[in-house]
């Protein structure tokens, strides 16, 4: 069955980094767009980046340029984020999304908590 697995979520300081991974499964990963989402306690889910399925093409939220990184390794079947310098603004639990046409697969998110 399709899986999608995040990891590498946690307590981190302000100004920190994380990286983050998606560990794919039951479905030819290397055909699917992906995306990193995060929603906040009491937000609506955000888009935080995307890559295409070769990894060619990245996209990032404002708020999010030049400090998180995505990237994939579709010979392991993964996608990561990268995340520096981190600030409270940035505690969610973030989600993967794999994504082709109307078929759209989530993973069940990492939690990631920034304080001091």
């Amino acid at each position: 069955q399709v899986q999608l697995v995040e990891s590498g979520g946690g307590l981190v300081q302000p100004g920190g980094s994380l990286r983050l991974s998606c560990a794919a499964s039951g479905f030819t990963f290397n055909i699917y767009g992906m995306r990193w989402y995060r929603q906040a306690p009491g937000k609506e889910r955000e888009l935080v980046a995307s890559i295409s399925s070769g990894g060619s093409t990245t996209n990032y939220a404002d708020s999010m340029k030049g400090r998180f990184t995505i990237s994939r390794d579709n010979a392991k079947n993964t996608v990561y984020l990268q995340m520096n310098s981190l600030k409270p603004e940035d505690t969610a639990v973030y989600y993967c999304n794999a994504h082709l046409y109307t078929v759209v697969y989530w993973g069940q998110g990492t939690q990631v908590t920034v304080s001091s």
